[in-house]
């Protein structure tokens, strides 16, 4: 359970530790007779029918970066991954936390099904080792989804993130700025977030396969 306990007690990993990490994740899973799938699913069931209805593979993608642009912090952005990294979690696979803004919250995860013995949590000093971190995490075929918070990046970047999750055949979740909707993205799944008095109002401004769809989920309807 140290990866638990370290949710409370994290300190800033220089790249030497988060490789020596990441490794050690990816030869446990190698090591179990877990290693990367032959035939990879193609997408990650959200939890939420109604959204999960709304995605052309019925799912968050997977090999491939979304992007989740809420309209301000603290209007439940979270909770639409939560089922998807539950099941992740307990199915054996590890949950990459790259410099969230705020630390997890242990009892929350664990009420809502995440197993805390597979959530890796990075700190780090600046954007740039961010992204870093955030690359070598998507390589790593042991992680099942990797959560980012960029403070800024452009269309190169989230391309060499994209190439990284195709390697690695994670989740890339990428939370962004509402304006980073008006800029261009190659990321297979780009969504507007924003409160609503029936849950959280979603906009899906980009899909592969798919067109622009709205709707509107509550927490608490997730499978």
């Amino acid at each position: 359970m140290e990866r638990a306990i370290s949710l409370e007690r994290t300190v800033s990993l220089e790249r030497t530790a988060l490789l020596a990490q990441l490794s050690t994740a990816c030869r446990d899973v190698q090591a179990g007779g877990e290693a990367r799938p032959a035939a990879r699913p193609t997408a990650q069931p959200t939890g939420f029918a109604p959204l999960d209805a709304a995605l052309p593979g019925g799912g968050w993608p997977v090999g491939a970066i979304t992007e989740l642009m809420p309209e301000t912090q603290g209007i439940g952005e979270l909770s639409l991954l939560l089922p998807a990294l539950a099941q992740l979690s307990r199915a054996g696979r590890y949950i990459a936390w790259i410099a969230p803004p705020c630390l997890p919250y242990p009892p929350a995860l664990i009420h809502h099904g995440l197993a805390l013995e597979q959530l890796l949590l990075v700190q780090t000093r600046d954007a740039r080792t961010a992204l870093w971190a955030t690359e070598q995490a998507l390589r790593c075929p042991a992680i099942g989804a990797v959560l980012a918070w960029p403070e800024a990046i452009d269309d190169r970047q989230v391309r060499r993130l994209q190439l990284a999750a195709e390697a690695g055949g994670s989740c890339g979740l990428l939370y962004r700025p509402p304006a980073a909707a008006q800029q261009h993205s190659p990321a297979a799944l780009r969504m507007l977030l924003r409160g609503d008095v029936a849950g959280l109002h979603i906009e899906i401004r980009k899909v592969r396969g798919g067109g622009r769809h709205a709707l509107v989920v509550h927490p608490a309807a997730a499978a």
